[in-house]
């Protein structure tokens, strides 16, 4: 019977140099200054969506590279994924919520 520590030295782990984190970190720094820039700019209804990618694109890589999903089993890619559905369930019932309250005197919502 084999040994659980000699079964956990026999996984391979991936080891990402430091250029990648610190590229990683720039992308970040770099599309956090393009959601300050872009929240400065009135573009119309369009600045909430655009802000929404940008925050959305920028927890994928942070999930991807600094949680290490991207180099992981498939079934650690179906847990992130879970988690991010799980996520779209609560901002969904969260937003159906407050469209809904119209009936309290609250002015109409527009999109």
């Amino acid at each position: 019977m084999d040994h659980p520590v000699a079964s956990h030295e026999q996984h391979q782990h991936h080891v990402m140099p430091v250029k990648a984190y610190l590229a990683v970190v720039g992308l970040l720094f770099v599309f956090t200054i393009i959601t300050v820039l872009v929240a400065f700019i009135d573009i119309g209804w369009i600045n909430t969506p655009l802000a929404l990618t940008i925050a959305i694109f920028k927890a994928s890589v942070v999930v991807l590279f600094f949680m290490h999903v991207r180099y992981n089993s498939p079934l650690m890619w179906v847990v992130a994924g879970s988690g991010f559905f799980f996520l779209l369930i609560l901002l969904a019932l969260t937003l159906q919520d407050y469209l809904s309250r119209g009936w309290e005197g609250n002015p109409p919502i527009t999109v």
